[in-house]
C-alpha cells in the first residue's frame, strides 16, 4: 500500500509596511556658501528656522547702531567746523551746546564779551565728540563684519555636527563634593565625563 503524504505550505500574504525614516545628510560646506551668500541662508538649510529672527536682528541692531553714529558724526563735525570758521551765520553748534550763553564762548559772533577758555572748553567738547561719534561708527561697521562671519560660523558648524551621535555611552554629570583640607572643610562641585566603550 502506497501512502501518499502530502505536504501543505502555507505562505503569509500580508504586507508590512517599513517606515523607513529618510535622513538628511547636511553638507559643511553647503551651509557654508549659502550662510555666505545670504545670510540666514546656512540655517534655512540646516533647519534651524528659530536662528534666522535672531541672524537678522543682529543685523538691523548693529545697522541702526551705524546709522545713528553716522548721523552724530555728521551733526558734531558740522558744529566743529562752524564754530571754527570765521563765518557768524553758520551757527549749528547752538543746537548742541547747551546750558552756556553763546556770549560767554563764540569768539566770532560775540568778539567783546567771550572768555578764551571757554571758547577752548567748547571747541575741545566739540572735537571730543567727533571723535567719540567716528569710533563708535567705525566699531558698528566692525561689528558687522564679525556678525557676518558669526552667522557662516554658525550655519557650518551645524551642519558638522548634525549627525554627531550623542547616546547613552556618554554622560556628564554634575556632583557635590565635600573638600577637605588642613584647617578647613569647604563645599564644591565635581564634574565627571564619563566614556563606555
Amino acid at each position: 500500500m502506497l501512502l501518499f503524504q502530502q505536504v501543505i505550505i502555507a505562505q503569509d500574504t500580508t504586507v508590512i509596511s517599513t517606515k523607513t525614516k529618510k535622513v538628511h545628510r547636511f553638507y559643511p560646506m553647503e551651509a557654508t556658501m549659502l550662510s555666505a551668500a545670504l545670510p540666514g541662508m546656512g540655517q534655512i538649510y540646516n533647519r534651524k528656522y528659530w536662528k534666522i529672527p535672531l541672524v537678522y536682528a543682529g543685523f538691523g541692531a548693529l545697522g541702526y547702531s551705524v546709522v545713528f553714529n553716522i548721523t552724530s558724526y555728521n551733526k558734531f563735525i558740522k558744529g566743529y567746523q562752524d564754530f571754527t570758521d570765521n563765518v557768524p551765520e553758520t551757527d549749528s553748534y547752538l543746537k548742541l551746546i547747551r546750558g552756556m550763553d553763546p556770549s560767554s564762548y563764540d569768539p566770532v559772533r560775540f568778539p567783546t564779551t567771550y572768555n578764551v577758555s571757554n571758547a577752548a572748553w567748547v571747541k575741545d567738547g566739540l572735537l571730543r565728540q567727533v571723535d567719540y561719534y567716528k569710533k563708535y561708527r567705525d566699531l558698528s561697521y566692525i561689528g558687522i563684519a564679525a556678525w557676518y562671519i558669526v552667522s557662516i560660523l554658525d550655519a557650518n558648524v551645524d551642519a558638522s555636527l548634525s549627525d554627531y551621535d550623542i547616546g547613552e555611552n556618554i554622560n556628564l554629570t554634575l556632583a557635590p563634593i565635600q573638600i577637605s583640607g588642613y584647617y578647613f572643610k569647604g563645599v564644591g562641585m565635581n564634574v565627571s565625563l564619563i566614556i563606555r566603550f
